[in-house]
């Protein structure tokens, strides 16, 4: 059997990073720059005992890529915040591992079969693919390259919906507000974006209602 030589690759997904400041990440990518948040991930009780909380939110920076984002509830700043980059040169040591893979490049591929091509030809070298996963709208492979920097190679499993983005959109919202708060947490964010749909409700309702008279008129 031979294999395709060539690049199955579609450019990049996404670069991810950490942050401690949500609100402020927000206020620069999507109010400065005007990057829409396009999809972001609640996680409560994911992987071992002593992974926090997170969300895991992505904002849309043109040509179907993205700049993507992990904010851990309860994780203190790491570095000097006040040294220009500084809080990512370098990292003490103990630093939790899956802080330290929330910075990582994903790949695009378009299909099943190239994942898996992708996968083969990790798990033929001297850097084995980690990990598999589907999680909402993609599946992944994971290994870590020979500069120990984690690599992933992602395909989407199906379209992201309009629905979803305005779910990102109140996500992110009410992210803004719990963490500007004491003691941010997941439960005080999932409280909150409740909240804002309830608060939101009429808008959409009164939006749906001209939209629905536009079509029909």
């Amino acid at each position: 059997m031979t294999h395709d030589p060539d690049h199955r690759v579609q450019g990049v997904d996404h670069a991810a990073f950490p942050t401690f400041d949500p609100a402020a990440t927000v206020r620069f990518y999507r109010d400065t720059l005007h990057f829409p948040v396009v999809h972001s991930i609640c996680a409560a009780g994911w992987g071992p005992q002593d992974h926090p909380d997170f969300i895991h939110f992505f904002f849309d920076i043109g040509n179907d890529d993205r700049i993507a984002f992990f904010y851990y509830f309860g994780h203190e700043p790491v570095g000097d915040q006040g040294a220009p980059g500084d809080a990512w040169a370098r990292l003490p040591e103990g630093t939790p591992e899956y802080f330290v893979n929330s910075r990582h490049l994903a790949i695009h591929v378009d299909s099943e079969d190239d994942l898996l091509e992708y996968r083969r030809r990790l798990d033929q070298s001297a850097w084995p693919c980690e990990m598999q996963v589907k999680h909402e709208t993609i599946e992944s492979i994971y290994t870590h390259d020979p500069n120990g920097y984690m690599i992933e190679f992602t395909r989407a499993l199906r379209p992201v919906t309009p629905q979803e983005d305005l779910d990102a959109e109140l996500t992110i919202d009410a992210l803004c507000e719990v963490a500007s708060g004491p003691e941010p947490s997941l439960e005080k964010l999932l409280t909150r974006k409740a909240e804002l749909i309830v608060e939101r409700a009429p808008d959409w309702e009164t939006a749906h209602l001209e939209q629905y008279s536009e079509v029909t008129s």
